[in-house]
């Protein structure tokens, strides 16, 4: 391999990209979480690689060169990994051969936070096996099935109305809320097929009847001495009808014993994984009990908010640890919201329209993250708002937001 992916923390001087040998960042998936990773990451200096499975993704309009392929084919991940000589690969989506980058990491090369949090992250058993049974944190009832007839013996154990996942799937994808056994076969074969990857294991999950849903960003970046550090953000509430999320704000308003234990169970879980860089560790509040829900190895869509509450965001923050920088004291967030801009038809280069009235807003900032085709649901951007109160903030993203979801461009149908 070569000299170059020395691994974290990097030396204290850079050079230019693209004319000398600043640090090169490899992004996996070059959706709108990577594009805010990706320029974050060239602020501080870094020349930057986006990657994904369809061309002209957010992320490879800001980047420093870009790459379509496959990236659950091996061979190809391992050729471009060599072709670009990454200092750090950092996966953003589900999409991804871990298992080539499990031996790419035997072999030297740096993965975000580690090919084995990643692998871990991206697999519902996985994952919910290290929470439960390693890290001892709580979670709601959950079993696995490999068909229709091991899925019914499962729900039986969870109870109903239970949830029926994808083993690899995020943003709700591949996700259905199950009432009885005469919706479970149909739920199945949603999850078996509309994950992110397909596959014939699904997990099933009692439906949690919870008071708030959170996201727990947990930073781990390196300290002076050389030792990883482990920083929380303010809780990050949101809400997802249906399963996809929606909205989101921060901080949640929870006492103080709460927040302790949020941050107990994401800090159990993700010093298991290790690694350096920014998780999202989702957990449910049900009165004063805190239930793990799941953890994504990278900043996290909720964590969108963060644009507006932050100082440092949760992508300038991943791009500081990932790089090897020091990371302050996180400080408190300002009340903000975030809510999503949807897609409204099928359209090949959507067209935005009202911006006038929703940038009239107070507070508001819009992100439109420019993918270039739209069906409805899929999220074409996000509105986000500071207020005065957590109210306000939330009034403020959403009306924003419906103005340009209300706008219907020309286009094709």
């Amino acid at each position: 391999m070569s000299t170059r992916s020395a691994g974290v923390p990097f030396r204290d001087t850079s050079e230019s990209p693209l004319a000398g040998r600043a640090p090169r960042v490899l992004l996996l998936g070059s959706g709108e979480l990577g594009r805010e990773i990706a320029i974050e990451a060239m602020r501080l200096g870094a020349e930057v690689v986006a990657a994904d499975r369809y061309s002209n993704a957010p992320a490879m309009q800001v980047a420093h060169r870009a790459h379509t392929l496959a990236m659950t084919d091996g061979a190809a991940l391992r050729a471009l990994v060599e072709r670009e000589e990454p200092d750090v690969i950092v996966p953003e989506i589900e999409q991804i051969d871990t298992t080539a980058l499990e031996q790419l990491e035997t072999e030297g090369w740096t993965v975000i936070p580690t090919a084995r949090a990643t692998r871990a992250t991206m697999d519902r058993e996985r994952i919910r096996r290290l929470a439960a049974e390693e890290a001892r944190v709580s979670t709601g009832r959950y079993a696995f099935a490999d068909d229709v007839r091991s899925a019914a013996v499962a729900a039986e154990h969870v109870g109903y109305p239970c949830l029926v996942k994808a083993m690899t799937s995020s943003s709700g994808h591949g996700m259905s809320l199950v009432q009885d056994r005469s919706e479970l076969e149909g739920a199945y074969l949603e999850a078996a097929h509309g994950g992110r990857v397909p596959s014939a294991r699904v997990m099933l999950e009692e439906q949690v009847h919870f008071d708030l849903e959170v996201t727990v960003l947990t930073l781990r970046a390196y300290a002076a001495d050389g030792s990883v550090r482990t920083q929380f953000l303010s809780p990050v509430a949101h809400v997802r009808p249906g399963t996809v999320y929606h909205s989101s704000w921060q901080p949640a308003e929870l006492p103080a014993t709460i927040v302790a234990r949020l941050e107990a169970a994401a800090g159990a879980v993700t010093d298991r994984l290790g690694g350096v860089g920014l998780y999202g560790v989702e957990c449910f509040v049900r009165g004063e009990e805190v239930l793990f829900s799941e953890v994504s190895p990278r900043p996290h869509d909720t964590g969108l908010v963060t644009l507006a509450s932050q100082w440092n965001s949760e992508f300038a923050l991943h791009a500081r640890a990932i790089l090897g920088y020091p990371v302050p004291t996180i400080e408190p967030a300002v009340p903000a919201a975030a809510h999503v801009i949807l897609g409204v038809r099928e359209q090949e280069n959507p067209v935005f329209g009202h911006l006038r009235q929703a940038l009239s807003v107070p507070g508001v900032r819009l992100f439109l993250f420019g993918k270039p085709r739209s069906h409805p649901g899929r999220r074409l951007g996000v509105a986000v708002a500071r207020g005065g109160t957590i109210a306000e903030a939330r009034e403020r993203a959403e009306r924003a937001a419906h103005w340009v979801e209300s706008f219907r461009g020309a286009g094709t149908a």
